[in-house]
């Protein structure tokens, strides 16, 4: 299908830290008859604000709206700054709180750690606790994610860490959004709960709440066919 002749919805899916299309590569693939979906990268962004407006600056007029861990967080900077351009919201497996106190402490573990002994390593600490506990022993499942974590340089790593340790509090976003909102959450996901889904969506107006059994935080890839199965409905929320 040619760009001129593309009439497709246009569906941004924003990648979490360490991520890239990847992670979506499913997704792509299955909606691509109902939508152009694409996944910028943030490699070399250090802040969230300048995240958002990298997207706003390409977007169409009009574009839906899905983020993943970090990249939620980058869709709550752009349903503030330009949200009258979002036809419909997808948060999933993220958050909207500022960092808490500590967890730049915390994070600065694992950034030392990228820069001493390598993105392999960083992977092997950090992946497991984010998969649903019957995938963390799976190598041949997690051999992708790991793959992908190791396009990214320590440097990536680091400037993705700062930008997630200055993020802006966007709970305050939340009741302003007016469009067509699912929120989504891996029922094993510890480290971005189901609990903290649920008062997002009780704070979107009209939103709708999804919770995919079996899956932690990486829904897209730990359950792919549930969790494309709702980006379908999705993206038919408001449709005229």
């Amino acid at each position: 299908m040619s760009a001129a002749s593309d009439t497709r919805h246009v569906l941004y899916i924003l990648p979490g830290l360490l991520c890239d299309e990847s992670i979506f590569e499913i997704q792509k693939r299955e909606l691509a008859d109902i939508c152009d979906v694409r996944s910028p990268s943030f490699a070399g962004f250090d802040s969230i604000v300048g995240m958002a407006q990298f997207i706003i600056d390409q977007a169409p007029p009009k574009f839906s709206l899905a983020g993943f861990s970090m990249g939620g967080r980058v869709a709550l900077q752009v349903m503030r700054l330009a949200g009258e351009r979002v036809e419909r919201l997808c948060l999933f497996d993220t958050g909207a709180t500022a960092e808490p106190a500590g967890g730049g402490e915390k994070r600065k573990v694992l950034v030392d750690l990228a820069h001493g002994k390598g993105m392999a390593a960083l992977a092997s600490v950090w992946l497991p606790p984010m998969l649903a506990p019957s995938r963390r022993q799976d190598e041949a499942f997690k051999k992708p994610i790991v793959e992908m974590i190791e396009r990214f340089s320590p440097e990536d790593h680091e400037k993705q860490i700062k930008a997630l340790v200055e993020r802006p509090d966007a709970r305050p976003v939340l009741a302003t959004i007016k469009c067509p909102t699912m929120v989504i959450c891996g029922e094993e996901d510890e480290w971005s709960t189901p609990e903290q889904h649920k008062e997002m969506a009780d704070a979107i107006a009209g939103s709708r709440l999804e919770i995919i059994k079996g899956a932690g935080h990486f829904v897209s890839v730990e359950q792919p066919a549930a969790f494309t199965k709702l980006m379908r409905e999705f993206m038919a929320m408001g449709a005229k």
